[in-house]
């Protein structure tokens, strides 16, 4: 007699005694929460938290759901490691340097002045050490770590007033994400101002900021910020390629089934590539619907570069010397970064640079 023989004639029971069982068992219902630092009205950043919710149900046929949570539901947006570390919450989405407060080192883990591009980083990260040397050290903190998606190169900034020079820095308030760009930035007068995202608007708009950084021309003419701050500058030479991340509480991730993690990183894997290509897709559109309101867009000038770089260069002098954990993931980084710099001598470089200078 064939199985489905056995099936249609001794029922469930006639089943087990047959040892014709099904194969598939079925698996508890898995309900996890996701915090994020940032608000919904990001559909870039936020979208990703979403889209990985979405795929997770579909992928798990809705025995995996994951609850995706703007800044401000369950906790505050610069909550969610303190949250992470005491078992409160399964997942966030966040930008680790907001977290440098707690260590420089978080800054890695996102970006850093003069930085990874954003190919670079996912390229340290998944064929150099990055991944390995920055969950060892998120350990302490109880979560790892995985791409939620890269911003790519951002743009320098909205001012209330004019760059000409080095010295108009001096005094500035300015909302920056922090860690080592604000301790560089503080060595030339500005006083850098770490908030979410959804307070920069108001911030600027009494004058409790002089001047904002954000990610670029989509997102920021999301939180209208052209509307306060006219002067736009680029480029973010603080974020090469910031990489909005996944943080996952190592506890709640080793008690899934192997299923679930299967599912759990391939949907990262597709939230943070779509996030990226809206970047893509969507910021030149953004970038000329501000310059057609009047967007004052101005390219800094070389010297408050290079004042940035000298400035960045004793930062990270400073943090070297102090600490090896720093030093070890600075020094991988760094010359991972210079064969990726010799490669796009030759690659990258002189095929933009070419297709730039022509019309098409």
């Amino acid at each position: 007699m064939d199985r489905r023989s056995i099936i249609k004639h001794a029922g469930i029971a006639g089943v087990l005694a047959a040892g014709a069982a099904p194969a598939v068992h079925a698996q508890a219902a898995v309900r996890w929460r996701l915090a994020s630092s940032f608000p919904k009205s990001l559909d870039t950043i936020f979208g990703s938290a979403e889209l990985l919710s979405k795929t997770v149900k579909a992928m798990s046929g809705g025995k995996f759901e994951i609850s995706v949570h703007p800044a401000g539901e369950l906790m505050p947006a610069f909550g969610v490691v303190d949250a992470l570390q005491s078992d409160t919450i399964e997942m966030a989405q966040s930008a680790a340097y907001y977290f440098t407060g707690k260590d420089p080192v978080f800054a890695f883990s996102c970006a850093v002045p003069f930085g990874l591009t954003a190919r670079q980083n996912t390229s340290w990260k998944k064929y150099g050490n990055g991944s390995k040397l920055l969950d060892a050290f998120f350990e302490k903190y109880n979560f790892r770590t995985a791409s939620a998606g890269n911003t790519g190169t951002q743009m320098g900034g909205w001012y209330r007033k004019e760059i000409k020079t080095v010295a108009d820095l001096k005094g500035l308030k300015m909302r920056m994400g922090g860690g080592v760009f604000g301790e560089a930035m503080a060595k030339l007068g500005v006083v850098a101002q770490n908030m979410p995202a959804g307070d920069v608007y108001q911030a600027l708009e009494k004058g409790t900021l002089d001047a904002a950084e954000f990610v670029g021309p989509y997102d920021d003419s999301k939180l209208g910020i052209n509307k306060v701050a006219p002067f736009y500058y680029y480029p973010g030479w603080w974020e090469g390629g910031a990489d909005l991340e996944f943080f996952v509480n190592n506890k709640k991730f080793a008690a899934l089934s192997d299923e679930n993690k299967a599912i759990l990183n391939a949907a990262m894997t597709v939230s943070a590539t779509d996030m990226t290509a809206k970047y893509d897709a969507y910021n030149p559109i953004a970038l000329k619907k501000l310059v057609a309101e009047k967007t004052k867009l101005t390219a800094f000038p070389k010297a408050v570069i290079d004042a940035g770089f000298k400035a960045c260069m004793e930062v990270y002098e400073e943090h070297t010397s102090k600490s090896p954990e720093f030093k070890k993931i600075y020094d991988d980084m760094r010359a991972f970064q210079r064969d990726q710099i010799l490669w796009n001598r030759f690659s990258e470089y002189p095929y933009n640079q070419y297709m730039n200078g022509v019309k098409i």
